[in-house]
């Protein structure tokens, strides 16, 4: 059974596109726009995997993982960051934050479902598939 992901993007082309990806890649994926929304669909739909942007209205990426890391039923989720920025150091703010991994925009079409399930046990990851227009 392949795992359901949540992408949690306030950026509706860059949700298009790790829908896209990730649904053609074989899995479910669950959908929020600001990191409130994306805790309130986590709490609700407990996904296996949270692939989440940083800087976001309401609450930011950070702020979103803190309040799930408050939740004993979310607290073992793994959450990933996928930011703009890219700076050395702001890959040690994100791991220190709590984040189990980071990876900068823009996202790689090619590259972007591997990436993501290298986070996933290799019972939730999907039969391989080339990647679209490949």
């Amino acid at each position: 059974m392949a795992a359901r992901i949540l992408v949690i993007e306030d950026n509706a082309a860059n949700l298009e596109l790790a829908r896209y990806l990730l649904s053609y890649g074989g899995y479910t994926v669950l959908e929020a726009r600001d990191g409130a929304q994306g805790v309130d669909v986590a709490l609700r739909e407990r996904p296996d995997l949270i692939v989440c942007d940083l800087q976001m209205p309401l609450l930011d990426g950070y702020q979103a993982l803190a309040l799930l890391r408050e939740h004993p039923e979310c607290a073992g989720m793994a959450v990933v960051a996928v930011t703009a920025f890219s700076m050395p150091n702001d890959r040690q703010k994100v791991m220190t934050a709590g984040f189990n991994g980071y990876l900068s925009k823009p996202i790689e079409p090619e590259n972007f479902v591997a990436q993501i399930e290298a986070f996933l046990p290799a019972a939730l990851r999907a039969s391989p598939r080339s990647a679209p227009g490949a």
